[in-house]
């Protein structure tokens, strides 16, 4: 299998991790992804690009199953408002397609956000960069490869 991005990050900071093939399951959405690998829908995290009322962009990182909610959001980061940024911009802004976003290896560091809930954790599981993969790691860990705050940001 061809290294993405996150792994080759994760590679270079001496992290441990494994990587998670979903693409025969036919899973798409988050929830039916953790289903299909028979991972806890707590530990497995989507990534959201949003754009602040001041035109910057901004990563949160969020449970699949829970939604983002944009008050939690803007606060989190100092701005008046957020929203989701257009799927069509996310390629071009971040170098990853819609379903396979990962918060390590965007095209140029954004601000990140991660959901308080990673606290609790021992393992989490986020996009590999490529729709079809997934990386399980340790937050732990996840300071060394990304700089991120930590916030309730989940409805």
């Amino acid at each position: 299998m061809d290294k993405t991005n996150p792994m080759r990050i994760l590679d270079r900071a001496g992290v441990a991790y494994e990587v998670r093939d979903y693409t025969a399951t036919g899973a798409v959405s988050g929830p039916e992804v953790a289903a299909a690998l028979g991972e806890d829908p707590s530990e497995a995290f989507k990534t959201l690009v949003t754009r602040g009322k001041s035109d910057r962009m901004y990563v949160f990182v969020l449970p699949v199953a829970k939604e983002l909610d944009l008050k939690k959001a803007a606060a989190s980061v100092g701005e008046k408002s957020v929203e989701m940024l257009k799927s069509k911009e996310l390629l071009p802004s971040t170098g990853y397609v819609h379903g396979g976003c990962s918060p390590l290896g965007m095209r140029r560091p954004l601000r990140t956000v991660v959901d308080s809930s990673v606290s609790s954790l021992n393992r989490m599981y986020f996009s590999a960069g490529r729709i079809g993969l997934q990386i399980c790691m340790d937050p732990k860990d996840l300071p060394k490869v990304l700089e991120f705050a930590v916030a309730d940001l989940c409805r």
